[in-house]
C-alpha cells in the first residue's frame, strides 16, 4: 500500500473520502470544494481528506496532493499496482477510518461537477448528530441511474421496506461504528468492485443502524447511455444485491414502506439532461433474448417466462408488475443457479426492455411526473413482497419476524 500523508494527524475528528481511478481532470475541483466546506463549517474540528486511489496512471496522486485545501491535510491511499475495485478503495478507506475513529465519514465521487462547499455540512451534519448512514437526494435526469431506478431502488423498498432512493449513490456519509460492521463481513471478488455500494446500504439496513438522507441539488457527473455495453458493473451490482439479501433472507423485516428522515430542501430541483438511444435498448432486448430465453426457462417460473414471451417491445412493454414478478423469480433461483454468472447475462437484456419500457410510458413526461411513475414501480415490488418471502423462505408475510 502506497500511503504519503500531508501534516499526518494524529486524530480527525472527520474524514472526506474521495475514491478514484484515474480522474486527474476532475480531483483537483472536488478537493479544493471539500476542502472549503471542511473550513467554512467545521473548523473546529480535525479534518483529513484522504484520496483512495487504485494506482492510477494519469497523475491522480500528483494532482490530489498538489491541491491547495485551506491547511487541511491529505492523504492518499493507493492498492497495490495491478489490483482494481472501487471496493478495495473503500476497504483502505475502512481501515483508515478504524485506525482514526472519526466522529464522521463523508465520501464523495471524484468525477463531481455539481459539488459544493454545502454538501460536506449536509453529509456530515446528521452523522454528527448520531446517525450512521446518510444517503444522498439529488435530482438526476429520469434516464439517469436506471439500474437504480429499475433494480436496485424497487429491491430496496420492496423487501426491506425503506424508500432509500439512492441506495448506491455515490456521495454518502456513515458512522465509525458503520464502518467496523462493514469491515466484520465476508468480502466476496464482487463487493471488492462495483458491488460495494449496494453492500453497504443493505448491511446498514438489515444490520438495524440508523439509515437517513440528505438533499444534495442536481447531480452533474459523467453519465452514460444505458444502452450501452454494460460492462462488469451490472453483474457486480446485482449479484451483490441478490447474495446478500439470500444470506439474510431471514432478517427481512416485516413492514410497510418507512420513510427515511430527509435532512435539506426537499424540493426537486432540474436534472443534468441527458438522451438515450432507445433503438439499442430494443436491439438489445431482442438479440439477448433470442440468445438467453433458454437460459431464462431454467429459473423463471411457468408463468413469467410466458408472460414475457408474449412482450414485443414494438407492440406492448415489460410492465411493473411482470418487472416485478421477474427479478423476483431470478433472485430466489440465484442461489441454486450453478452458473450465477451465466444468470446474470441473461438477465441483462430483460433489464433493457424494462429501461425500454419506461422509457416509452414515460416519454413526454418532465421530471416530477417520471419520478412519479419511479416510485410507483417500487410500490408495486411492495405490494409482492409476499410472494418474493414465499418463494424465499417458504414463509407468507405474516410470519416473517421483524
Amino acid at each position: 500500500m502506497d500511503t504519503k500523508p500531508t501534516e499526518e494527524p494524529e486524530k480527525a475528528d472527520i474524514i472526506v473520502g474521495i475514491p478514484s481511478y484515474n480522474e486527474a481532470d476532475a480531483i483537483s475541483y472536488v478537493t479544493r470544494q471539500v476542502a472549503l466546506g471542511l473550513k467554512n463549517f467545521y473548523p473546529q474540528y480535525s479534518c483529513l481528506i484522504i484520496n483512495v486511489d487504485n494506482n492510477s496512471p494519469d497523475n491522480t496522486k500528483e494532482a490530489f496532493l498538489s491541491t491547495p485545501t485551506e491547511d487541511i491535510p491529505k492523504r492518499y491511499i493507493s492498492t497495490p499496482p495491478g489490483v482494481k475495485g472501487k471496493g478495495n478503495n473503500f476497504y483502505n478507506l475502512f481501515k483508515a477510518v478504524k485506525e482514526l475513529k472519526p466522529k464522521a465519514v463523508v465520501v464523495v465521487d471524484a468525477d463531481l461537477k455539481s459539488i459544493t462547499p454545502d454538501w460536506i455540512k449536509s453529509l456530515a451534519e446528521p452523522i454528527l448528530r448520531g446517525a450512521d448512514l446518510v444517503t444522498p437526494l439529488y435530482s438526476r435526469h429520469k434516464y439517469d441511474g436506471t439500474i437504480t431506478n429499475n433494480i436496485v431502488y424497487p429491491i430496496t423498498v420492496g423487501l426491506l421496506g425503506k424508500n432509500i432512493r439512492q441506495p448506491i449513490g455515490g456521495d454518502f456519509s456513515f458512522s465509525s461504528r458503520l464502518a467496523g460492521h462493514w469491515l466484520e463481513q465476508e468480502w466476496s471478488e464482487t463487493i471488492r468492485h462495483f458491488g460495494i455500494d449496494i453492500f453497504m446500504t443493505t448491511h446498514a439496513l438489515l444490520g438495524g443502524f440508523k439509515v437517513c438522507s440528505a438533499t444534495l441539488g442536481a447531480k452533474i457527473h459523467k453519465v452514460k447511455d444505458p444502452g450501452e455495453s454494460l460492462g462488469p458493473m451490472f453483474k457486480q451490482v446485482i449479484g451483490t444485491l441478490f447474495s446478500v439479501i439470500n444470506d439474510n433472507k431471514h432478517a427481512i423485516p416485516n413492514n410497510g414502506i418507512e420513510q427515511p428522515i430527509i435532512f435539506g430542501n426537499t424540493e426537486l430541483q432540474e436534472p443534468q439532461a441527458m438522451c438515450i438511444n432507445t433503438d439499442n435498448l430494443r436491439r438489445n432486448y431482442n438479440n439477448g433474448m433470442s440468445n438467453k430465453k433458454h437460459i431464462l426457462k431454467q429459473y423463471l417460473s411457468e408463468t413469467t417466462y410466458a408472460d414475457l414471451n408474449n412482450v414485443s417491445l414494438e407492440i406492448n412493454n415489460i410492465s411493473a408488475d411482470l418487472w416485478a414478478r421477474t427479478l423476483y423469480d431470478l433472485l430466489v433461483a440465484y442461489p441454486r443457479a450453478e452458473n450465477k454468472e451465466e444468470l446474470l447475462e441473461a438477465m441483462q437484456p430483460l433489464y433493457f426492455g424494462r429501461v425500454y419500457s419506461f422509457a416509452k410510458e414515460t416519454s413526454g413526461m418532465g421530471h416530477e411526473e417520471a419520478e412519479a411513475e419511479v416510485q410507483r414501480q417500487a410500490k408495486i415490488f411492495h405490494e409482492m413482497k409476499e410472494y418474493a418471502l414465499k418463494h424465499l423462505v417458504g414463509t407468507p408475510i405474516t410470519q416473517v419476524a421483524k
